[in-house]
């Protein structure tokens, strides 16, 4: 399925897969190549990768990793506005998004230049959230999660976890049309109060979420459903997220969220050449 998605009148095509690179300001995240606060290194990186060729650079100002400590919207509102700023100034056609839940870092980002809001709650941790991207009028990525990020990960429980993360999905996706958000992606939430299992059963079925119309987010990069499975860290996990990226797109997948673009745009690049072969 095309989609498009509408960033203040500029029109980002999603015909051809594209690819998000991942920028935490964050001390604490789980693989540090993808970790950076101070400014100037954290340009350095979103400079190579938009060199690499991601279409959108996605600034995150806490870990979501499993356990990680809260960070409240003022400390986040510090530690992105700055780089959206820096970056807007240094290369003005960069999509930014930014990976939050709060309603006031939101907002501050998009003032500061943030095309699109990429939720892990769905709007679900932050009552406001719907309310703003509609006020807004921005591109709203909702992700599905079982818990919060603190507690998420223990003993993750579906009957069976398609049918619930689709349900999720659909009754947030037609609240937020229902608000006015026009433009939405869908994420099923890889890592995300799942079991390794839980998460192969999603990527197995990720055809079946295009029943809800909306472009699909990828986003299983490093994570521990790869490098947990195979018995190595996150920092020996490209090969086996290159693998992933791969059935990712063949079913569908039209963005992928990745902390080493180069390998995912060769990804994308090889999976067109698949694609289009006689």
């Amino acid at each position: 399925m095309n989609f498009s998605l509408n960033l203040s009148g500029r029109l980002l095509d999603l015909s051809e897969p594209r690819i998000m690179g991942i920028l935490n300001i964050t001390p604490d995240s789980f693989y540090t190549k993808g970790r950076d606060s101070d400014l100037d290194s954290a340009l350095r990186l979103a400079e190579q990768m938009y060199a690499d060729g991601a279409s959108i650079i996605d600034i995150g100002g806490q870990s979501t990793r499993p356990g990680a400590k809260v960070v409240g919207a003022e400390e986040e509102i510090k530690r992105v506005v700055p780089v959206i700023e820096a970056l807007i100034k240094r290369f003005p056609e960069m999509i930014i998004s930014v990976d939050t839940y709060y309603a006031a870092v939101a907002k501050a980002s998009v003032e500061a230049g943030a095309l699109i809001i990429n939720d892990i709650s769905a709007g679900l941790l932050d009552e406001k959230m719907l309310p703003t991207i509609s006020m807004l009028g921005v591109s709203y990525i909702l992700m599905h999660m079982q818990g919060t990020p603190q507690i998420m990960q223990q003993n993750p429980q579906y009957g069976d976890v398609v049918v619930e993360v689709f349900d999720f999905l659909n009754q947030r996706v037609q609240l937020a049309r229902e608000m006015g958000i026009k433009d939405i992606v869908i994420d099923l939430g890889f890592g995300f109060g799942k079991t390794i299992s839980q998460n192969y059963s999603l990527l197995k079925h990720l055809r079946a979420f295009e029943m809800l119309q909306c472009p699909m987010l990828v986003g299983v990069s490093r994570k521990s459903m790869i490098y947990k499975a195979l018995g190595i860290g996150p920092e020996d996990a490209l090969n086996g997220t290159s693998i992933l990226h791969a059935w990712a797109l063949q079913a569908g997948a039209h963005l992928l969220r990745v902390h080493d673009v180069k390998a995912a745009v060769e990804a994308v690049q090889l999976y067109k050449m698949w694609y289009t072969a006689p």
